[in-house]
């Protein structure tokens, strides 16, 4: 077997996506260990080359069985020149987004690449005919086998969600035992085959603080969440919960376990970036394609600058990269 065929996607041409592409693969041990490929219009992939001052080596192809294996590859999509405006949002950066990651999905699908990582988009830019999804893990989950997972990734400190992407006042309706039972055997399932964990010990976050005070701050742990817990653990599923999200990540609890789940976004979210931001990946467990990101966004704010962190995003090239590994038991 060749080496690990990454596919990449240019994320919001207005963000910091294709700068911190070319600064991590400056890189030239990183060729050892796999083959990129970025879709990506030649146009924007030489501006921002030149804008930033990178000396990352390109190999522009019409056909992935064109690769160099020691260049950042680039399958070229053509489109009309675009005129990149750093930190702005617009709709021809969505449309430049899409296309990037629709015909990366295709070549996966396709067999073509291995695993994909995908850069940051804007969600309104994006948003078009084509594209109706609240991120990509919606639009992979429509377009790939299986059901999505949004599991974050630092080193030993994994935190799924049982939701992910929707509003805060939708939460609660949201929560069921059925759905309960399903994230957790979805996390059991990921922590086994693609972190090889073959015991893995699974928290579960409380939904209400305290885990409701035993019904005096809401009643949905004593009537959904212990129960739900309680039936696993009879029918030989270990898991532990509901723990008080409030106390659990600063008391260092979340050590003792492979992995965490909790019921909402920013549960999950706030500690995670909070004990590991600029290091963290965001992957997509529970379907049949490998995908990664960094953890964090487009950041307009600092694009163009030339002062991007690529650290998160280098950790998601070897992360998909150990995924794949696992799930093709590879050494």
């Amino acid at each position: 077997m060749g080496k690990i065929k990454v596919g990449l996607s240019i994320g919001d041409p207005n963000g910091v996506g294709l700068e911190i592409i070319l600064s991590v693969f400056e890189d030239k041990s990183l060729y050892e260990l796999m083959t990129p490929i970025l879709f990506a219009s030649k146009n924007i992939v030489e501006f921002q080359k030149q804008h930033f001052n990178k000396k990352t080596q390109l190999n522009y192809i019409n056909k992935i069985h064109d690769l160099n294996n020691t260049k950042l590859n680039v399958f070229e999509i053509n489109l009309k020149d675009y005129n990149v405006d750093f930190g702005i949002q617009c709709k021809e950066a969505g449309i430049i987004s899409f296309e990037s990651l629709k015909t990366a999905s295709e070549a996966i699908k396709n067999g073509l690449i291995d695993v994909l990582v995908t850069a940051p988009i804007n969600k309104k830019s994006i948003q078009s005919q084509k594209f109706q999804f609240t991120g990509h893990t919606d639009y992979l989950d429509l377009n790939f086998i299986g059901d999505s997972l949004m599991f974050m990734i630092a080193n030993d400190l994994r935190i799924a969600l049982v939701t992910d992407h929707i509003p805060i006042n939708r939460v609660t309706e949201m929560i069921s035992s059925d759905l309960l039972k399903f994230k957790i055997n979805q996390v059991l399932t990921s922590l086994k085959n693609d972190f090889e964990i073959l015991k893995p010990k699974l928290a579960v976050l409380g939904l209400n603080p305290h885990s409701g005070d035993n019904g005096v701050i809401g009643n949905e742990d004593d009537l959904i969440v212990k129960p739900t817990i309680a039936e696993l653990n009879k029918n030989g599923t270990v898991v532990y919960g509901p723990f008080a999200a409030d106390s659990f990540f600063a008391s260092e609890n979340y050590k003792g376990f492979d992995a965490v789940i909790a019921m909402y976004h920013d549960q999950g979210l706030i500690p995670f970036k909070t004990l590991t931001f600029g290091n963290g990946v965001n992957f997509t467990a529970g379907l049949n394609l490998i995908r990664t990101s960094p953890d964090h966004g487009t950041a307009f704010d600092i694009a163009g600058k030339g002062i991007a962190n690529f650290n998160s995003f280098k950790a998601a090239l070897l992360e998909s990269i150990k995924i794949f590994k696992s799930r093709n038991h590879l050494k």
